[in-house]
């Protein structure tokens, strides 16, 4: 790289202590910090000089290839600002750029590896069967959160596979996903099946992932994988596929990303609101081992209309959580709603976490800014600035898929997002927030323009979101996105890879450690939290005032969508139908949780009273976290919705 921050200004922080949050340090050791070449582990002010380098150089790679202007002393002016915004965490990049931005991942791949979310539809299965199915696999692996529809259902018939050859699989991700496509177009166009697999040039368990940090787990969870393909398409050879079998054969992919250690994955599934199949996909008094078998990979929502009869599917979410809902007209008319100067209208689904609405194959990059963190409005406009920076830069780096690249670099789609909302409402009042949230869209918009045209490629067709956050939030102690603490004291749940270094550490410490319930070769840590900015927990706000918010910010802020879980209490379970009708013409896109009995077992937030959160303090040792191997990186949608894997049952 050509582009450095100079050593004088770097000096200043390189004995300087960040301002983490309660368990930000930990979350950032765990998660972002990598291995230098000494083999120490990179301390915080070494990240964000990685990030930060890694975006002027991107520019500036991309002024030098089309030979437009650069100014090298304005690149250092602006980047030592960025730096300083970024180390005192008024913004962050997502959890991809932390810890892929600036390394040679991003050469290798190409920027998947720093997208947040993606979404591929089924419709055109019947000429490219295993086209989405792979997609979703390939971009889980990168640590992607991957949406997808049911718009396949019933557009093709399985066909009855012919015997091939041996097929010896390849230790990549390539690989993996070269024979899961093998094994898919045998029944979607009759192709040659594998007479057996050859798994023996797969890294055996335990092995280090030198590209993205974590230990294999070997050929077994592909091996599944192929097993569970044969058990779900077999049975329907000569019949049409179903939305049961699509959800399916999407759930045992994302199992085996989880199962092989590769990533945490999250998916989306979308299907019809009058697809009652789809509806009772996790019932659990009927499809309970199915649920624990691979069921619990996705979150479930239905395409709703302005106008649907949510007769049959408020019960459903009222008792399980699910189904979400996205209203796709909305999202294709409006870009902050009720605004139709910058439609989406080839929009056909959405992230897992149901903030980004996008196209068929098209993937976004998110950025997180924290409004608790500034002094004035002022202050954060000129955060805006450089988060926006971050994003757009984001976009100039191709993707290793060309169908993807293609929707891209057309729609230049980021997402300028805010977490802390709720401590920020407290500080300066509603009100003021959102005049901060209207003001920074118009300047968000202004830049666009000026930054698009310097870089001569197309205006962003969306600019804004407020993502569920998740790890990220963590680090400068910020409540998540729009949602309420869960109280004011509180276990926060972080999941581990089971061989990770930090285990035996938090273990000796004295944390609370249990198997994870749900995803294969994972560790569950809970960590205590006091709220410091704490007005109200989850179960003091109605489901009416949370909707409102969120109907607020979809108004005023973002012009993407706003990721919600509206918590309800059994008190308010008659009104979710009603909520449903007055909010579906303010909303792009929904979910409920009940605050009780709502299944999930290991949540990420559990509510504690004083005493227990002083007890456990009063028991754990200090951690010594420097120089501590790196642990894998969670997937991009890693907050409330999209971790936990939802409709569990007790």
């Amino acid at each position: 790289m050509s582009f450095r921050l100079t050593e004088n200004f770097l000096n200043s922080y390189k004995n300087k202590k960040p301002h983490f949050g309660p368990i930000g340090e930990i979350t950032y050791k765990r998660t972002y910090s990598r291995q230098l070449e000494d083999g120490k582990m990179e301390e915080f002010w070494q990240t964000i000089k990685r990030v930060v380098e890694g975006v002027y150089n991107t520019q500036e790679k991309h002024c030098r290839q089309f030979k437009l202007p650069w100014s090298a002393t304005k690149a250092q002016r602006s980047a030592q600002e960025m730096y300083e915004r970024m180390f005192e965490m008024k913004f962050l990049p997502p959890g991809r750029g932390l810890w892929a931005m600036g390394t040679e991942i991003t050469d290798k791949l190409g920027s998947a590896a720093l997208m947040n979310c993606a979404f591929t539809s089924t419709k055109d299965l019947k000429t490219d069967f295993a086209g989405p199915f792979c997609f979703l696999m390939d971009m889980s692996m990168l640590g992607v959160g991957v949406g997808f529809d049911t718009l396949g259902t019933k557009t093709l018939s399985i066909k009855e596979p012919h015997e091939g050859n041996v097929e010896v699989v390849e230790d990549s991700r390539e690989g993996w996903v070269a024979i899961i496509r093998r094994v898919l177009d045998a029944y979607g166009n009759g192709a040659t099946l594998p007479s057996s697999i050859d798994y023996s040039q797969i890294r055996p368990s335990g092995a280090p992932l030198k590209t993205f940090g974590g230990i294999a787990a070997g050929s077994q969870p592909l091996a599944d994988c192929v097993t569970d393909i044969h058990k779900i398409l077999k049975p329907l050879i000569g019949e049409q596929i179903t939305s049961e079998a699509i959800v399916d054969l999407m759930n045992v992919i994302g199992k085996c990303v989880v199962s092989g250690n590769i990533r945490r994955s999250a998916e989306l599934a979308i299907g019809e609101i009058d697809d009652i199949t789809f509806l009772n996909l996790k019932n659990k008094e009927t499809n309970q081992e199915a649920m624990y078998s691979h069921r619990w990979a996705s979150n479930n929502s239905v395409s709703a209309k302005v106008g649907s009869d949510y007769t049959i599917t408020a019960p459903l979410t009222v008792k399980n959580g699910e189904p979400g809902y996205v209203w796709l007209d909305n999202a294709r008319a409006y870009g902050r709603m009720g605004e139709t100067r910058y439609p989406d209208p080839r929009v056909m689904g959405f992230n897992p976490c149901v903030e980004q609405p996008l196209e068929d194959r098209e993937m976004c990059c998110l950025v997180e800014t924290f409004p608790a963190r500034h002094d004035d409005y002022d202050d954060y406009e000129r955060t805006l600035k450089f988060a926006y920076l971050y994003g757009k830069t984001v976009t100039l780096v191709p993707t290793h898929d060309e169908r993807t690249n293609a929707v891209i670099m057309r729609n230049r789609r980021i997402g300028t997002s805010q977490s802390g909302v709720i401590q920020n409402f407290k500080r300066i009042g509603k009100r003021n927030h959102f005049q901060w949230c209207d003001k920074g869209y118009q300047y968000l918009r202004a830049l666009d323009e000026v930054y698009s045209d310097w870089l001569c490629i197309p205006r962003s067709i969306k600019v804004t979101t407020v993502k569920p956050s998740g790890t990220v939030s963590l680090l400068p102690g910020a409540t998540p996105g729009i949602h309420y603490p869960q109280s004011e004291y509180y276990f926060r749940t972080i999941r581990f890879s089971s061989n990770s270094a930090l285990i035996p550490i938090l273990r000796n410490a004295g944390y609370k450690i249990e198997k994870d319930k749900y995803s294969p070769n994972t560790e569950v840590v809970y960590f205590p939290v006091r709220e410091e900015y704490f007005d109200r927990a989850k179960r003091d706000v109605t489901v009416w005032e949370q909707l409102e918010n969120t109907a607020q910010m979809q108004q005023w802020w973002s012009d993407n969508g706003v990721s919600a879980t509206i918590t309800f209490t059994q008190e308010e379970a008659k009104d979710i139908k009603e909520a449903l009708e007055l909010y579906e013409t303010r909303l792009k896109a929904i979910s409920f949780l009940p605050l009780d009995d709502h299944g999930y077992e290991q949540a990420p937030y559990q509510e504690i009273s004083k005493e227990t959160y002083e007890d456990y303090v009063d028991n754990l040792s200090k951690v010594k976290l420097k120089n501590v191997s790196h642990e894998i990186t969670d997937s991009m949608c890693d907050g409330e919705t999209c971790l936990v894997p939802t409709n569990a049952t007790k």
